[in-house]
């Protein structure tokens, strides 16, 4: 029931986001920074909330006027060869992202963006570098 009720109210605040944004950007002009890409900003949070919800809505009423497809739905969720499959495409994806992502800062280091942005680049880089590498040795140390 809390989930069910929590998807709505996630539909909810994403159009109320989305209505707003749009609002905003047709009767305010003459905004300038970051008050002039609040309102794109609210549109965008807005759309990708509004399709979380709305996704989880259509999913439960699906779920319950098809019992059938919702049990062999949740036995493909589980099944011990998807959750492989999963994974072993996320460890691909994030493979490729460490070289794309290394060579992206390298071209923003050459091309001389704003170091402020850069470093947060860098630092993002390093966080995610770092993450797989404590995930890694404690992983070695259970198996």
């Amino acid at each position: 029931m809390k989930n069910s009720i929590s998807a709505y109210i996630l539909t909810v605040v994403g159009l109320g986001l989305l209505s707003g944004g749009v609002y905003f950007i047709k009767t305010m002009e003459g905004l300038h920074g970051m008050t002039g890409a609040l309102p794109y900003i609210c549109v965008g949070l807005g759309c990708v909330i509004f399709g979380h919800g709305m996704g989880e809505v259509v999913l439960r009423r699906a779920m319950k006027s098809a019992p059938a497809a919702a049990k062999q739905l949740e036995i493909d969720k589980n099944d011990e060869r998807n959750v492989a499959i999963a994974n072993h495409a996320k460890a691909k994806a994030y493979d490729m992202m460490v070289f794309v992502f290394g060579a992206l800062l390298f071209a923003f280091a050459l091309m001389g963006i704003d170091l402020v942005v850069l470093l947060l680049l860098v630092f993002t880089y390093l966080l995610i570098v770092v993450y797989c590498t404590y995930y890694r040795f404690k992983f070695n140390k259970e198996m």
